[in-house]
């Protein structure tokens, strides 16, 4: 059974504030996992987890992972900006973007950020925008599966636009040298939400192995290697967590076999998002109805507007009703939001308790890609975040969304000036 870090009676004095739908995160969880995916990784001097900014980007998020020695994986200008605000500059940041404009290479360059590459044409551009660092990463895709299975988020790694080949790759070190850069790194992500407690070290392997190539055919040493994300939450109640200290071991293990004799010390970086804070923020709606015609719909006042993933990729969230966490589940339903469309649902077909109008539910694991992928559609705001502290007071991170910012980008004409 999953649970929650909160009780029935603390959620609604938190509604009497904050009104639904929001999303709560549990900073004492997210401050364990970090604490946690360091102590796997102790065995290696240099270790840095860069935390996926677009999984949750917040910077009251950020300043907690940043407490906890994290740096941040960004993805855009916006990304860069909110580091930056946050404290977060240099090499405690890795840029790892594609199809990036020009401007966005320059800003990058400007805060010291590790730059990662995702195509051998993008050198002459950063070049011409910054110039080329003495530390920079590139973007690896082998063109394989290295997971026992994939998903509809990456799928074929052939098919998908990340990263180089690796004759690519090993071209792209040589130019970069040439250029003047002398520390270089390797990156991939090839998965998402990967389960397979073997996938970390089957892609360091490919990794390691690549490095160890390109010194002996280069001369070339490689500094860093970054293992990206990829790592999976256990979304069902039956599921196992990924044991991420099992899964430091197996780095390790992979590192002496590999890298030690290769004559090589590099250091392992991460950018994990979904794993960080994933199972770590819930998504608190109100019931406002029940539906019965030819299936029984119970709907809540949040929408895929707030939490997208049921609706594009099907995926499993779990819900409780708080108070009515050991109520038979003897009703068979759709949970269903507002929106004009019908992929508007959290659940299909979900066994769940006799709910009623005004039952609170919480919608587990949307710590990661919920919040972040948010949108307007309908004319639907987003909803305000929320910190549970370790002493159990709730502070706001992120206030809910009025019509005023909704129409903020037409603050160029009166046609809603006023509007509240």
């Amino acid at each position: 059974m999953k649970t929650v870090p909160f009780t029935k009676e603390q959620i609604k004095e938190v509604i009497k504030i904050h009104p639904t739908p929001f999303h709560i995160y549990d900073e004492e969880g997210i401050r364990q996992g970090a604490r946690k995916l360091r102590e796997a990784f102790s065995w290696n001097e240099g270790f840095k987890e860069y935390f996926a900014v677009k999984a949750l980007p917040n910077p009251f998020i950020l300043n907690v992972l940043k407490e906890e020695g994290c740096g941040t994986d960004c993805a855009s200008r916006t990304e860069l900006i909110m580091s930056e605000r946050c404290g977060i500059t240099g090499e405690n940041i890795m840029f790892s973007s594609n199809d990036t404009p020009g401007e966005e290479f320059k800003l990058a360059r400007d805060l010291g950020a590790i730059i990662n590459l995702d195509d051998i044409t993008h050198i002459d551009m950063l070049e011409k925008n910054g110039g080329i660092p003495e530390t920079v990463c590139c973007r690896y895709n082998p063109g394989r599966v290295l997971a026992t299975a994939t998903n509809q988020i990456m799928g074929n790694l052939a098919d998908t636009k990340f990263g180089m080949t690796r004759p690519q790759l090993i071209e792209s070190f040589k130019i970069l040298k040439a250029k003047g850069a002398k520390h270089f790194g390797i990156h991939a992500l090839l998965v998402s939400c990967c389960m397979d407690q073997g996938y970390y070290r089957r892609l360091a392997k490919e990794l390691f192995t690549l490095a160890a190539d390109i010194k002996r055919d280069t001369g070339i040493e490689t500094d860093f290697i970054n293992l990206s994300g990829g790592i999976g939450i256990p979304y069902l109640p039956d599921e196992k967590p990924v044991d991420i200290l099992a899964v430091g071991q197996s780095v390790r293990s992979a590192y002496d076999e590999i890298i030690v004799p290769a004559g090589l010390k590099v250091k392992i970086f991460t950018e994990l998002g979904r794993f960080m804070t994933g199972p770590h923020g819930y998504l608190v709606t109100t019931v406002l109805h029940k539906k019965f015609t030819y299936k029984e719909y119970v709907g809540v006042d949040a929408t895929a507007a707030n939490l997208m993933r049921p609706a594009i990729y099907g995926s499993y969230h779990h819900i409780t009703i708080l108070g009515k966490e050991n109520a038979p589940q003897d009703h068979i339903c759709d949970v269903t939001g507002s929106l004009c469309e019908n992929n508007d649902k959290f659940a299909v077909d979900r066994a769940l308790p006799d709910v009623e109008a005004g039952d609170i539910a919480v919608i587990h694991d949307t710590g990661a890609h919920g919040f972040s992928m948010g949108y307007n559609y309908n004319g639907k705001l987003r909803s305000a975040e929320l910190l549970l502290k370790g002493d159990g007071s709730v502070q706001l991170i992120r206030r809910a969304e009025t019509p005023a910012d909704y129409f903020r980008t037409f603050d160029f004409t009166d046609i809603f000036k006023g509007v509240d």
